[in-house]
């Protein structure tokens, strides 16, 4: 199963956050998830799961949902964990001096076909061996937004599959 973009956990994250003051990123992060053609890993599926459930969150969800929230995903392609995906993710992790965690999510979307990263977490616009990541959500800055869908970048072209 191949995807255009990966889906970073924030984002996710985002589009269950009822809270007014997340408005924007939870509509930019719905539109995400409704018109992109995207994929994720079991590691991000994870992610999501215990943040969501985590008595730290304001937006806690129940589990009973956040486990149809993710079994519903989970119908996206979802990349597993394998030994060739560690390996890359240390390999990128020693090259750009990234988190393991980081390395891993942007090496399992180099094995899904992705070109890009959506995540609010890593580099805007870096290119990490043919991977881009991309934070498509508005900033709290004076930067005006006009629309949901103008932050999210319709990127194109094939990700570099070349070895790492």
């Amino acid at each position: 199963m191949n995807a255009e973009v990966f889906v970073d956990t924030n984002i996710f994250l985002y589009s269950i956050d009822d809270s007014p003051a997340a408005a924007e990123k939870r509509e930019v992060a719905r539109e995400i998830l409704r018109t992109e053609r995207w994929g994720w890993s079991v590691q991000v599926a994870a992610e999501f799961f215990v943040n969501a459930t985590s008595s730290k969150r304001k937006f806690r969800l129940a589990t009973d949902l956040t486990n149809s929230l993710v079994e519903t995903w989970l119908c996206f392609p979802t990349a597993e964990i394998n030994a060739d995906i560690v390996r890359n993710a240390i390999v990128l992790h020693r090259r750009f001096q990234t988190s393991y965690w980081d390395s891993a999510i942007l090496a399992t979307a180099k094995s899904l076909g992705c070109h890009a990263v959506y995540s609010e977490d890593m580099n805007d616009q870096q290119d990490y061996d043919g991977v881009t990541v991309v934070n498509p959500l508005p900033s709290n800055s004076s930067h005006e937004v006009i629309g949901t869908t103008s932050r999210i970048p319709k990127l194109t072209g094939p990700a570099s599959i070349g070895s790492t």
